[in-house]
C-alpha cells in the first residue's frame, strides 16, 4: 500500500453533534468512515480549573493527503474553542481496507471540499 492512512480523533459533548460531524465528513469525502464511541468521561484542565464532562469520541479514517482539509473542516464545524484534534498513524492493515480508505477519500470532480 503506497498511501499513508491515519485515524484522526476529536470529541463532542453532544451525541447528535457527534453524528453530524461524522456524517458531514463522510458526505464530504474527507473520511472514508467514522466511528463514534459510547459516552466516555473526560477530565481536563480548562481556564484554570479541572472540568469533567461526558463526551463521545469521534474517530475518522482518512488518507494523509485529505487530513489538512478534514482538520480545517472540523475546526469550522466544531463549537469548542479548542477541540481535541489528534492523529494516529495506521502502521498496518489489510490492503483491501486501506485501499478502500484511499478510494473513498478521493475528492469528487466538481466537489466543493
Amino acid at each position: 500500500m503506497d498511501h499513508e492512512i491515519v485515524i484522526a480523533q476529536t470529541t463532542s459533548d453532544d451525541e447528535e453533534l457527534a453524528k453530524t460531524l461524522a456524517r458531514g465528513a463522510v458526505e464530504s469525502k474527507l473520511a472514508a468512515g467514522v466511528h463514534i464511541d459510547a459516552p466516555i468521561t473526560a477530565f481536563y484542565w480548562w481556564q484554570g480549573k479541572i472540568e469533567a464532562a461526558q463526551e463521545w469520541r469521534i474517530s475518522y479514517m482518512t488518507s494523509a493527503d485529505r487530513l489538512p482539509a478534514l482538520e480545517a473542516w472540523l475546526h469550522e464545524q466544531h463549537p469548542y474553542d479548542v477541540p481535541q484534534w489528534v492523529t494516529l498513524p495506521v502502521t498496518g492493515g489489510s490492503d483491501a481496507y486501506l485501499s478502500w480508505v484511499v478510494d473513498e477519500t478521493r475528492p469528487q470532480q466538481g466537489h466543493a471540499v
